[in-house]
C-alpha cells in the first residue's frame, strides 16, 4: 500500500506534453519550473564548457586556429620584409653597347648581353624584365611586358639613367626621401587581413563541423528529450568562441607586433570588441550553415560557397578597392570587408568608434539576421 501511494504521489509532480497517449517529453511541476532559470543558466555554462573541451582535444581545429595563421604570417613577413631596392635585370642585344656601357656603371641596373633569341626567352619566362634593342636612328629600343609593374619600372629607370649619360640635365632640381616606417608595409597590411580571415574560418569551420559531426552521429536526435532549448544549444557555440578570442586575437596580433612591428595605433578596447562582434557575426554565420546540413560533404561545401567569395573580394591579400566600382557594393556588403576594414582602420590608422559606424553597422547585421535564421531552420535530425 505504502509502495502504492508513493508511486502515486510520484506520478502526479509530472504531466505528459505531447499526444494523448503520452509519448511526449514530459513537463515538470509547478515547483520544478521556478528551479529552470537556475537550471538553465547552470546547463548553458555546461554546455559552453562541453564545446571548450571538444575544441581543445582536436588537435586539427587547435593547429588552424593558433598556428597556421603565425605561420601564414611568417612567412608574408620574410617574403616581403622591408629590404635594400632590388636590381634591375636588363638584357642587351649586340649593337647597343653605348647603352651597355651607361646601364654598366649604374649600381641599380644590372646588364646581361644576350642574342635575340635566348633574350626573348628570358623576357617571357621573367628572367629579365627588359630587353634593349639598338634603333634604326642610333637610339634604343625598349622591349617589355607593359602589364608587369617591375617592367614598368626597369623602363624607368634603365631610361633616365640612358639619358643622363647622354647628356641630359634635369631643367628641376630635386631630392629623395626614403621613407621605411612601420603602418606602410606589406605585412602591416596583410596581418589586420589574415586576423579576419581568421576569425572567419574559426567561426565557420569550428562551430559549423561540430554541429553537423554531431547531427550525422545522431547525438543530436538524443538531444531533444533533455531540457535544454535549441537557443541554448547554439549560445554554447558562440560562447565558446568568446572564451577562445582573447587567445586568438593575442596570437595573431601579438606575434605581428613583436616579431615585425606591426603597430596598433587605435585603442585595444576598440579593437577587441569589433573583434568578439566579428567573432559572434561569423559564429552565426557558421550555425546557419550547419541548421540543416547532414552529411560532412554537404556542409563543406555549403561553407565553401560562403567563404570562398569572402576570401577573393574582401581584401585579405590586397585591396577591395582593386575591383570595378559596379562590383563594389557587393563587395561592401561581405561581413569579411567590413571586418578587415575596420582592423586595417584601428591598427594602422588609429580610427575610433566615430569611424566605424559603418562597418559595424554591417557586421551586426550579419550576426543577427544570421543567428535568427539559424534558430528557424536548425533541426536536431
Amino acid at each position: 500500500m505504502r509502495n502504492d501511494q508513493e508511486t502515486e504521489g510520484a506520478t502526479a509532480t509530472i504531466t505528459p506534453r505531447g499526444g494523448r497517449d503520452g509519448s511526449g517529453p514530459v513537463t515538470p511541476a509547478p515547483a520544478a519550473r521556478r528551479a529552470m532559470p537556475f537550471m538553465e543558466r547552470t546547463a548553458l555554462a555546461q554546455l559552453t564548457l562541453v564545446r571548450f573541451r571538444e575544441f581543445i582535444r582536436e588537435p586539427e581545429a587547435v593547429f588552424w586556429t593558433f598556428l597556421f595563421p603565425i605561420l601564414l604570417a611568417a612567412g608574408l613577413g620574410l617574403a616581403f620584409r622591408s629590404r635594400p631596392a632590388e636590381v634591375v635585370r636588363v638584357a642587351v642585344l649586340s649593337g647597343a653597347e653605348t647603352a651597355a656601357t651607361a646601364l654598366g656603371a649604374d649600381e641599380r641596373v644590372t646588364v646581361v648581353p644576350m642574342d635575340d633569341s635566348a633574350a626573348a626567352t628570358a623576357l617571357r619566362t621573367g628572367k629579365v624584365a627588359l630587353v634593349i634593342a639598338p634603333g634604326d636612328d642610333g637610339g634604343v629600343v625598349y622591349r617589355f611586358d607593359d602589364a608587369r609593374p617591375d617592367a614598368r619600372a626597369a623602363r624607368s629607370v634603365v631610361d633616365d639613367v640612358i639619358q643622363r649619360a647622354a647628356g641630359r640635365a634635369d631643367p628641376v632640381p630635386v631630392a629623395e626621401t626614403v621613407v621605411r616606417e612601420p603602418g606602410a608595409r606589406y605585412i602591416d597590411f596583410v596581418i589586420p587581413g589574415l586576423l579576419g580571415m581568421n576569425l572567419l574560418g574559426s567561426g565557420v569551420w569550428g562551430i559549423g563541423f561540430s554541429i553537423v559531426d554531431a547531427r550525422k552521429k545522431k547525438l543530436l536526435k538524443r538531444l531533444i528529450a533533455t531540457p535544454m532549448s535549441r537557443a541554448q544549444y547554439l549560445l554554447s557555440f558562440l560562447f565558446m568562441r568568446l572564451l577562445l578570442l582573447a587567445i586568438e586575437v593575442g596570437t595573431i596580433v601579438g606575434f605581428g607586433h613583436w616579431v615585425f612591428g606591426v603597430p596598433v595605433r587605435g585603442s585595444l578596447v576598440t579593437l577587441g570588441a569589433v573583434c568578439v562582434v566579428s567573432a559572434l557575426s561569423f559564429g552565426a554565420l557558421g550555425l546557419l550553415i550547419a541548421s540543416r546540413p547532414r552529411t560532412m560533404e554537404g556542409a563543406s561545401g555549403l561553407m565553401n560557397l560562403v567563404m570562398l567569395p569572402m576570401w577573393v573580394f574582401s581584401g585579405v591579400f590586397f585591396s577591395s578597392s582593386n575591383f570595378p566600382d559596379s562590383m563594389q557594393p557587393f563587395v561592401q556588403a561581405l561581413p569579411l570587408t567590413a571586418v578587415i576594414d575596420s582592423l586595417r582602420a584601428i591598427m594602422l590608422e588609429g580610427a575610433g568608434w566615430a569611424a566605424l559606424g559603418g562597418e559595424l553597422a554591417i557586421i551586426s547585421a550579419w550576426a543577427v539576421g544570421s543567428f535568427v535564421l539559424a534558430l528557424r531552420l536548425f533541426r536536431w535530425r
